[in-house]
């Protein structure tokens, strides 16, 4: 049964119709992909199913009582709130009504006795008393520091917590929009994990194509205000959508042909207008207003890079070079040469020290030890993944034009708009305030800025983040056959294998090593992130649960040296315990490996629906013997 349906669904900001007739369903399990052209609307597709936009036109159905959370392209603020504050925030009116309740009891006045008892009677019936310990379950789920302020908080921390918060009412519908921004490669690959194992209906939109791969069992692609779905992985979407832009190609030239004909018919001689057909001419006019609302697919970004001088043949070169804050080694002692030319990746969890490595390679901070040799010529240009650089308030123009009407772009003058145009930019997109922009869009005005700049050494922190894949590709085609050097700080891993020609690996402890290759060829070399990156976010909880709780029972005593007050049935629950929920989370391993698979919700609809339910019950079975596992340990310890 589907949990969502729109029925003939239509939105358009102005003139650009972002959804025209749409209709859509989707059920519990399906994970659902939303991909498309920056600017196609994937964003407002999302807020729409989330009430926050209202279409123009059709309806929106969805299952009664259904709960949709969703987590926001954008950071959150980095503002004087805690951690647990912000994820208890996800509760939404109840956590509200928990703040007042507690502040009213703090501040008792018997005026207010009916405020409180009307609170805790709605507290009492939608189980809002217990919101602290869902609070601290998801902290710990998610391997939060439960008391720090947002402030103190990397982006791919902060972009974890609203995770938290989204989860935390065990929505029916998880509405995600690109989550991977700003996350390190173990919470990405962790994050795969978790969301796998949602029951419900997710919908996300990613320029993460390996994640895309990892996660959808179904594609949905917005183009020009059409939707097309396809079962399937995203390489098999692209082949099919290559046929249909083929198809549609040939049906729009024979469109013009006839059209043209048809236009030299109209123009014919006197005679001929006396003799004209006048169906023949409603046909002609008709011909016209179809080819007028006919939306021609967006031509592809163009853009060029170019090194007016080369560096020298040495960039940068590391003897022994050591760092360490007060609390933290950064690099131990390490050698290294990057040479003109060299496509190096630099990959680690966040906070690993990335950015101070690149600092120090480029003569931005000493190093504690060692010395580094900075190359020739050096011309730097730099692709900040927060978009520092962008002023909001001004025009995609003024941003990088920088208040001038022409750029001197690989030798000749080109006009501001003209060179928007290559990045897909038309001219009334281009007078319009970058605060008004998609985040795909915000990352070509800096792409189109930057590439104003003649550079032979290009940093890129982040790149891909909002991209689309046609966008993507035409980057890595870029940065393939850009003759300068190249140094990427990026969490895309099939963006990495694609560019790079060496990675340089942030492996825990201050240890720091150059593989050749990307990220595949990294692994393949034995390469792997520290166990405690990311504390650890990689473990789920009940595994962490079950291996500190067998740890604890192997360390017991025989029981004949314990003086237990446990029964002797009891005693035998307690100890086949380990053992029985160890063969719950197989069962549960195993139902959501089915579950997971591509072609799952394709089959027999009766034993989907067995199947789901079997691996509800083994779910609440596996909570049910951990509850009792920790009540039979209080009896026993009593």
């Amino acid at each position: 049964m589907s949990l969502l349906t729109l029925d003939q669904v239509s939105v358009a900001f102005g003139h650009n119709p972002l959804l025209s007739n749409v209709s859509f369903s989707a059920e519990a399990g399906e994970r659902v992909a939303i991909i498309g052209r920056n600017g196609a609307g994937k964003s407002t597709f999302l807020k729409i199913i989330a009430g926050e936009v209202i279409p123009d036109e059709g309806v929106i159905r969805v299952e009664g009582g259904m709960k949709v959370a969703q987590l926001p392209q954008e950071l959150p603020d980095a503002n004087g709130k805690t951690v647990r504050e912000v994820v208890s925030e996800g509760a939404g009116d109840i956590h509200d009504m928990l703040q007042r309740y507690n502040a009213l009891l703090a501040d008792f006045d018997e005026a207010n006795t009916d405020e409180l008892a009307n609170i805790q009677h709605e507290l009492d019936k939608r189980q809002g008393w217990d919101l602290e310990q869902r609070v601290n379950h998801m902290i710990q789920r998610l391997a939060l520091p439960a008391d720090k302020l947002m402030s103190e908080l990397s982006g791919g921390w902060r972009r974890r917590v609203i995770l938290a918060q989204a989860l935390l009412t065990n929505p029916d519908v998880l509405l995600l929009d690109e989550p991977t921004n700003h996350l390190d490669v173990p919470t990405i690959e962790w994050m795969e994990g978790q969301l796998k194992q949602f029951r419900g209906l997710i919908l996300f939109i990613t320029h993460d194509r390996r994640f895309l791969e990892n996660l959808a069992n179904r594609i949905v692609e917005l183009d020009r205000g059409n939707m097309l779905s396809f079962s399937g992985s995203l390489a098999g979407f692209l082949e099919f959508k290559e046929k249909l832009l083929e198809e549609e190609e040939r049906a729009n030239a024979l469109f013009d042909k006839k059209l043209a004909e048809e236009e030299a018919w109209i123009r014919q001689g006197i005679k001929a207008r006396r003799t004209r057909n006048e169906g023949r001419v409603r046909a002609l006019k008709a011909l016209r207003e179809e080819r007028k609302e006919r939306i021609n697919r967006q031509g592809q970004a163009k853009m060029a890079l170019e090194s007016k001088e080369k560096s020298g043949k040495l960039v940068a070169e590391f003897k022994q070079v050591a760092h360490a804050f007060a609390d933290k080694t950064i690099l131990r002692p390490m050698d290294l040469v990057v040479n003109r030319g060299d496509r190096i990746g630099l990959i680690g969890p966040n906070g690993c020290g990335k950015s101070t490595f690149l600092k120090i390679l480029l003569g931005q901070l000493t190093p504690n030890e060692g010395s580094v040799r900075q190359g020739t010529k050096l011309e730097i240009a730099y692709f900040d993944q927060l978009r520092a650089q962008l002023d909001p308030e001004k025009t995609v123009a003024d941003n990088v034009g920088e208040g001038k009407d022409t750029l001197e772009i690989n030798g000749q003058n080109r006009h501001i708009i003209g060179y928007l145009q290559d990045f897909l930019f038309p001219p009334e997109r281009a007078r319009t305030p970058v605060k008004a922009l998609s985040g795909g869009e915000r990352n070509r005005v800096l792409l189109a800025k930057l590439f104003t700049r003649s550079a032979n050494l290009l940093v890129m922190d982040e790149p891909t983040n909002d991209l689309d894949v046609e966008t993507l590709e035409l980057l890595e085609e870029l940065l393939m056959n850009y003759d300068g050097t190249l140094l990427l700080v990026s969490h895309d891993r099939a963006f990495l294998d694609n560019v790079v020609t060496s990675t340089i690996a942030f492996e825990g402890d201050g240890v720091v090593r150059e593989y050749v290759g990307g990220y595949e060829d990294w692994l393949r070399q034995g390469g792997k992130f520290p166990e405690e990156s990311s504390q650890e976010v990689d473990k789920p909880v009940k595994a962490e649960k079950k291996a500190e709780k067998v740890e604890k029972v192997e360390k017991k005593p025989a029981p004949a040296k314990v003086k237990s007050k446990l029964s002797y049935k009891h005693q035998r629950e307690l100890d086949n315990m380990p053992e029985t929920i160890a063969k719950l989370e197989d069962e549960l391993e195993r139902l959501a490996e089915v579950t997971s698979a591509a072609d799952f919700y394709a089959g027999d609809q009766e034993q989907v629906q067995a199947t789901l339910a079997q691996l509800t019950e083994t779910e609440q079975a596996l909570e049910n013997a951990m509850e009792r596992w920790v009540e039979l340990e209080e009896m026993q310890n009593g």
